[in-house]
């Protein structure tokens, strides 16, 4: 799973928390990606972060609370 974010990004802050909040519960391992690291990524998510993807389907992007992500990793 990757979670694609960027720096000084408010809603990509509180994925972070709600992903590590949500692996306290469940087996969750994630990659974090920073979009400004890579043109074609940063074109691709830049309206979009964070999002959150697995197996290359997007599960989750922009306002990714805690119950969002439980209901979509259980």
């Amino acid at each position: 799973m990757k979670l694609y974010v960027r720096e000084d990004c408010p809603l990509c802050d509180e994925a972070l928390l709600n992903l590590r909040l949500v692996a306290e519960d469940l087996p969750v391992e994630a990659e974090i990606i920073d979009i400004e690291s890579d043109d074609r990524l940063h074109e691709k998510y830049m309206l979009m972060i964070p999002v959150l993807e697995k197996e290359g389907e997007v599960l989750l992007y922009g306002g990714i609370g805690y119950v969002d992500l439980l209901d979509a990793l259980s």
